[in-house]
């Protein structure tokens, strides 16, 4: 499979997914997180690409699964999470598991011709509500909110964003992979900062 890159996305305007306010902090998890941490800011950005050595320690994540494939998009509970781009609703649902997305959705949309996934994970429950397989979403349509810990695995509040060129089957991406999978998984899972931005 080709790599989606920055030229054939060239001409594009993207929305904001999240509208992050000068000053946000750019996380640094490669030696591991802290959920108690003081925050410099209430937004933030976790990086794509980034080896977060004993980050992901719940049984969800069999083996050494520590490569970061999305970014992550740091904000208080209740944050509106926009479309980036005009698309459809293609699959939402809860992910349980301790240390999971919890409420997810997964929209698709049509880029340079070619189809594109986007994962966004760590929801609140209203996120899910009233959506519809198939319905058009617009660009900078509000899609859902940023959820609290209860029902969002468990994590410290924020937006788990990811791209995917392969076609989701159930509302679920790997978020974090072993260092064996990361060549490909870079491919099929491309930089989200292609539609966000240069966010770091």
């Amino acid at each position: 499979m080709r790599a989606l890159r920055e030229e054939d996305l060239r001409g594009y305007e993207f929305h904001p997914v999240v509208r992050l306010p000068p000053g946000y902090e750019v996380f640094d998890f490669t030696h591991g997180y802290d959920p108690a941490r003081a925050l410099a800011s209430p937004f933030g950005v976790g990086r794509y690409d980034e080896r977060r050595v004993g980050m992901y320690e719940t049984e969800l994540f069999s083996g050494v699964r520590n490569v970061h494939v999305g970014v992550d998009l740091g904000a208080p509970v209740g944050e509106p999470v926009h479309a980036f781009f005009d698309g459809e609703v293609h699959l939402f649902g809860y992910n349980a598991a301790p240390g999971d997305y919890g409420y997810t959705l997964i929209t698709h949309h049509v880029l340079a011709g070619r189809d594109v996934w986007a994962l966004h994970g760590h929801l609140s429950a209203g996120s899910i509500e009233g959506k519809r397989e198939g319905r058009e979403i617009s660009r900078g349509e509000v899609i859902a909110w940023i959820g609290d810990r209860h029902e969002n695995g468990g994590w410290n509040p924020h937006l788990h964003f990811q791209l995917s060129l392969v076609r989701p089957e159930v509302p679920d991406l790997p978020g974090v992979v072993t260092e064996a999978d990361r060549a490909e998984a870079l491919v099929l899972y491309p930089d989200p900062r292609l539609v966000l931005g240069p966010l770091y």
